[in-house]
């Protein structure tokens, strides 16, 4: 177990990036319409670069030093609640059950392949 602050650390982070992810959510929605999850993808997109990048930034020896606390908050936390993998799930079985198979790929497509290219940007960027 660990210690009860860490506990702390990462519901802090998890409640601002819960709401981050809602905001963000309904802000995109807003403008693309409801048809493609847009803002799922952004928001996995998003919290990939995010981990990515803190994560090389402030591991050790990197060149920003921050607490294990500050790490928790961030890379558990905060994108553990903003990144969405369980509605990435759903709204691709949604997809599928309404016959939009092409779109149903291409955002499994998208998501796999543009989150990976952002944890590798996010790590690049720290280490540059």
């Amino acid at each position: 177990m660990g210690q009860p602050m860490n506990y702390l650390w990462v519901a802090l982070g998890g409640a601002t990036g819960s709401v981050a992810r809602y905001w963000l959510a309904a802000a995109v929605a807003a403008l693309t319409g409801p048809r493609f999850p847009w803002g799922t993808l952004l928001i996995n997109v998003g919290g990939s670069f995010v981990i990515g990048w803190f994560g090389a930034l402030s591991a050790e020896p990197g060149p920003l030093v921050v607490s294990p606390g500050m790490r928790l908050l961030v890379m558990v936390g905060f994108c553990g609640g903003f990144t969405t993998f369980s509605s990435f799930s759903l709204q691709t079985l949604e997809l599928l059950q309404a016959g939009e198979v092409l779109q149903a790929g291409a955002y499994i497509l998208g998501s796999v392949a543009l989150c990976l290219l952002f944890v590798w940007f996010g790590v690049f960027l720290a280490r540059a």
